[in-house]
């Protein structure tokens, strides 16, 4: 019994220093990993930085460890000069445990890393501080000595009597047992006459038989559980958060799973249902608001698809829902959208609106691509939208080019009309300064009406003149119409904000005709800011600049708004450099709870104001939010909490 202890006692000592080996390499790997990925992004941060000679690199280099130090996790920094001088270092130590000091001692082998500037006047070298895999390792360690010593000590006595061979021959016939199990995926009782002539066989088998009906058992259940809650992670990413109903992905995986790509026969409509005033009532009265809109327009469907068996309501972006009727006929589908309709006028006199939502309806077939239902049922809603307050329109599949034509043709006749008539109504809502900033200014914003003098979606009214090419002329109407209104309150002493559609920002006449008429306006087009989206200036990077240069002649500003949505904000922050952003109301909603949110606006508040741009926020609703704003230095902030939108006599 002591040899056999000795011998259990080396192989864990074996056992664990495998172990120690083991965990060494895989955290070391780790730890060069971070230290890449953090090299990376070093060096993103250094091509960010407007470019510095040796005398600035040697005066910004302690301010710049202070910074580098509480955005990255590092264990020593050193900024060195082109010459290889230490500017300045940091080092930050931590008390660990013993075995976590020895896990520092193993990953303080790593090698440091470093990333240069533009000029390579600054060379920034580092360590990560990787106390966090220095837990893991100790945390592993304990749970590989535990698990060894376990093993290692479990009585195995008894099977000293027991010669090898017959060993070998019992795992041999275990082995076959299992086998059968595996292949047969069922251990029956009786057992399977197979070892029926062997006694040691039949033996074993009905000792190990009842155990591997529990295991299989049991691995069912927990596949059944592991199913279900895959399940339910895909239910949570395929459900909208406003409304609770299915997400673009679901419909259009309902579409190819029950439609497109079933077996036997398959018809039915599917309409398109757009919330017109979702930007209106977000400008207006605040995202709170527009989000009970939305969730209103949800309700009213849901609860007109109830007598239609199957059908289905998905939410497909932030205005658009589908409504899958299944086996339902034209006629059948018209019927339903007058009743919605009837929903959505009764909605629009209670919160009186100018509409509530538009229908568009196509039927559809079996293998239908997709894609082409959309486009068609998207021709449908243009026409819809281009007829009365919560209209709706059936397009029939034989009648779809001369449909489009009606639609294009009727959005060309209202734009044309209101052109002509010069028919515009403005509203103003200020940017309000905060902390030590005095930059403000107050956004004009673009309301259109028809005949009836009701509003129209102001969205789909741009994005139809953009369409048809009538971007310019509205553009050049809204200036004309912003200024004159201006020059007549006396508000000349004030300082405004105009939108433009990249569209206009990037036609050489526009240009030209804005830049003669900032010159008429002499000094007060030193008061005048103009907004253009960021998706639409990254259009054409090169008319984008040629735009901002000359409003830069001619004394005038520009501002990015909705911010951070493009995917090349980062690079194009630095190529662009206006002299205001405004951050997308996206990071502004919930800020006070979103920490990455906070972080990010806070890495391009520090951005902003090494080069001299001012950044805003939109889409402030709350107190906590203006709190949090406030908090990260942004120099304004514009909402419904601040101020909502007046119409400018």
């Amino acid at each position: 019994m002591k040899r056999f202890t000795l011998l259990q006692f080396t192989l864990w000592l074996l056992a664990l220093g495998a172990a120690v080996i083991v965990n060494t390499m895989l955290f070391h790997s780790y730890g060069m990993h971070k230290q890449e990925a953090m090299q990376a992004q070093l060096q993103r941060f250094l091509d960010l930085q407007p470019s510095m000679n040796a005398e600035q690199v040697k005066e910004q280099a302690p301010l710049m460890a202070e910074q580098l130090v509480a955005l990255m996790p590092v264990q020593k920094l050193w900024l060195r000069d082109s010459n290889g001088e230490v500017l300045s270092s940091k080092t930050q130590r931590t008390e660990e445990s013993f075995i976590a000091q020895m896990a520092q001692f193993q990953f303080g082998t790593l090698r440091s890393q470093f990333a240069t500037d533009q000029n390579a006047e600054l060379r920034v070298e580092f360590v990560a501080d990787i106390k966090d895999m220095a837990h893991a390792f100790e945390q592993g360690l304990i749970y590989f000595a535990l698990l060894i010593t376990f093993l290692c000590f479990i009585p195995i006595a008894s099977l000293k009597t027991a010669y090898r061979g017959y060993r070998r021959r019992i795992a041999d016939i275990v082995s076959d047992i299992i086998d059968q199990f595996i292949t047969s995926n069922n251990m029956p009782e009786p057992i399977n006459r197979a070892f029926a002539d062997d006694s040691l066989k039949l033996k074993l088998a009905n000792q190990i038989s009842p155990a591997l009906n529990r295991l299989q058992s049991h691995l069912g259940l927990q596949i059944e559980n592991i199913a279900s809650s895959a399940l339910e992670i895909k239910k949570e990413a395929y459900k909208d958060v406003i409304t609770e109903l299915g997400n673009r992905n679901m419909f259009v995986e309902y579409y190819e799973r029950h439609i497109e790509h079933v077996s036997g026969d398959c018809f039915g409509c599917i309409a398109l249902v757009r919330g017109t005033e979702l930007q209106h009532i977000n400008q207006s009265k605040g995202y709170q608001e527009g989000d009970e809109y939305i969730r209103s327009i949800a309700d009213i469907l849901t609860t007109g698809i109830r007598n239609y068996g199957s059908a289905t309501v998905f939410r497909l972006n932030s205005s658009d829902f589908a409504v899958v009727l299944p086996n339902t006929p034209p006629k059948e589908a018209e019927r339903f959208a007058t009743q919605i309709q009837l929903k959505f006028n009764q909605y629009q006199k209670v919160y009186n609106l100018a509409s509530v939502a538009y229908t568009g309806i196509v039927s559809f077939e079996q293998h239908k691509p997709l894609g082409e239902l959309l486009a068609n049922v998207d021709i449908a809603m243009s026409i819809a939208q281009s007829n009365h307050a919560n209209a709706w329109h059936m397009l029939r599949l034989e009648d779809i080019s001369d449909s489009a034509i009606q639609g294009t043709q009727n959005w060309r006749k209202m734009i044309n009309e209101l052109l002509e008539k010069q028919s515009v109504k403005l509203a103003i809502q200020p940017i309000i300064p905060l902390g030590k900033s005095s930059v403000a200014y107050s956004e004009i914003q673009a309301r259109f009406r028809d005949e009836e003098d009701h509003i129209l979606p102001t969205s789909s009214f741009m994005a139809m003149a953009d369409q048809l090419g009538k971007s310019v002329e509205l553009d050049q109407m809204i200036i004309d119409h912003a200024l004159n209104a201006i020059k007549n309150q006396n508000l000349t002493a004030q300082y405004f904000g105009i939108n433009v559609s990249a569209a206009s920002a990037h036609d050489d006449k526009f240009m030209i005709w804005l830049e003669r008429r900032l010159i008429k306006e002499g000094d007060f087009a030193q008061r005048l800011v103009f907004e253009i989206s960021e998706l639409g200036l990254q259009q054409d990077i090169t008319a984008s600049k040629r735009f901002i240069s000359m409003l830069h002649r001619c004394g005038s500003r520009l501002t990015v708004e909705r911010f951070g949505v493009g995917l090349t904000s980062f690079k194009f922050f630095r190529e662009i450099k206006p002299d205001y952003i405004k951050m997308d109301a996206s990071y502004t909603r919930g800020l006070e709870d979103d920490k990455n949110n906070q972080y990010f606006m806070r890495l391009m508040v520090d951005l902003a104001h090494r080069i001299g741009v001012r950044v805003f926020a939109e889409g402030v609703e709350s107190l906590e939010e203006k709190q949090i704003i406030e908090q990260l230095c942004l120099d304004g902030a514009q909402g419904y909490f601040i101020e909502k939108p007046k119409e400018l006599l």
